[in-house]
């Protein structure tokens, strides 16, 4: 009777201890309850009666965890995610040694002082290599997810597509009176920004003059502005130049509004910048810009510009990182480009109930669980990532509660029972 009894207070003590941890971890990020599951203890043998013996006490059989999903806390930091579904995020220790993984639901991520994504306990987020242009998966290999702070080389501004509608009804300048730093003098002037060779970045200014000589011609003449002013840049075999020697070109409009391109010279392209006198600071002095106006028109509305594309850039620095439903790491840099730098890995198991406990909400595979699958979010059976909100732990506190009492009622009466055979047997000890 007394090993009964201290069987049932050492099961007893197992589930304090299970739901006192559960208790502990409510508030930890993507932590999965455990439950105590017993069983009893009965042996029979040739010398004894099955219908009359009682059984041996009880037995811990295992603490198995539970993996139904928690609520979700929503956060501002966009590299916090969570996994709605099926599925765990695998982090590992060593970089370099990527299949040394464990798994967690965990997805309260930061990034470290290399500017790869880690999680809390500076373990390295895994994920694929994509391709940065169309976003697929290149290999299903996994590897740490690095978020460069900045992308992309310098280019130097050579194209240009301008779009722009010029308004019929504008009032007619005089070409030979044309001075860019006198605004009488023509119609309009927009500017954007080019670069050089170095990714500097300068003032492309567009001067709009619409010819009193011709209805449905406008003039163009363009200017760069470097660290010392603004410099006149010719085009090259230019139709319009002023008094000054400024070379511009002219564009002739059909009587439909649209653009005649068989006598507007379209493309046009400038002179070398060098040669223009620009400083460029140690940049290519070749350097020379090719307009294409063909989406230009010249119609009865306001003065718009309605395209204006340029393939020059500078360096870019890191400005905002994002996730999509897919895992997908967007990372938007300074100077424009949006770049897909690679997927969040996912992995689940056969068994969920196998896998092997690791301590700071992580488990690894074991033969139980069955080997890890690979794949990624929102595809098959696994789950879709949300990034800024993270998995609470699915703790049911009221439960939690009621569990404890319980468990407590059950250590007391184990207790009470020993408490009683210890008395019958003091009491046969005593007999006389």
């Amino acid at each position: 009777m007394s090993y009964v009894a201290l069987s049932g207070l050492s099961a007893a003590q197992l589930d304090l201890n299970t739901t006192s941890n559960n208790i502990a971890n409510a508030n930890t990020f993507g932590f999965k309850e455990s439950r105590a599951e017993f069983g009893d203890v009965y042996s029979t043998s040739l010398f004894t009666n099955a219908k009359t013996t009682p059984g041996q006490g009880a037995q811990a059989q295992k603490v198995a965890q539970q993996f139904h999903e928690g609520s979700s806390i929503y956060t501002n930091n966009p590299l916090d995610l969570r996994i709605q579904g099926t599925g765990f995020f695998a982090v590992a220790k060593e970089k370099f040694i990527p299949q040394q993984n464990e798994l967690t639901r965990n997805g309260a991520f930061h990034i470290n002082k290399d500017n790869y994504i880690v999680s809390s306990n500076d373990q390295f987020l895994l994920g694929y290599d994509v391709n940065r242009e169309t976003g697929e998966v290149l290999s299903y290999e996994p590897g740490p997810l690095n978020i460069p702070p900045e992308f992309g080389k310098p280019k130097m501004s050579s194209n240009i597509e301008v779009g722009v509608n010029l308004p019929a009804n504008a009032e007619t300048k005089n070409p030979l009176m044309f001075d860019h730093t006198d605004p009488d003098t023509y119609n309009r002037a927009t500017s954007s920004t080019i670069y050089d060779s170095m990714g500097q970045a300068y003032k492309l200014t567009t001067y709009y003059l619409k010819d009193q000589n011709s209805p449905n011609t406008w003039q163009k003449y363009y200017t760069v502005t470097d660290s010392a002013g603004e410099k006149p840049v010719d085009i090259q075999n230019g139709d319009v130049t002023t008094p000054t020697g400024h070379v511009g070109h002219s564009m002739t409009f059909n009587n439909d509004g649209t653009l005649d391109t068989i006598n507007s010279g379209n493309p046009v392209i400038t002179e070398q910048l060098g040669a223009a006198g620009v400083d460029l600071n140690g940049a290519d002095p070749a350097q020379t810009l090719n307009f294409n106006l063909q989406e230009s028109t010249q119609f009865a509305a306001p003065f718009e510009i309605t395209k204006m594309t340029d393939d020059g850039a500078t360096t870019g620095f890191l400005t905002k990182i994002d996730f999509d439903e897919y895992g997908s790491v967007l990372a938007t840099y300074s100077n424009g480009e949006n770049v897909t730098l690679g997927r969040v890995a996912m992995v689940r198991v056969p068994n969920e109930q196998g896998l092997d406990k690791k301590g700071g909400t992580q488990w690894d595979s074991t033969q139980f669980s069955g080997d890890k699958i690979w794949g990624e979010s929102n595809k098959g059976s696994f789950g879709s990532i949300s990034n800024g909100t993270l998995e609470q732990s699915n703790i049911d506190m009221t439960q939690e509660l009621v569990d404890l009492i319980s468990a407590q009622r059950n250590f007391q009466a184990n207790s009470r029972s020993l408490e009683v055979h210890n008395q019958l047997q003091q009491n046969i000890l005593q007999i006389r």
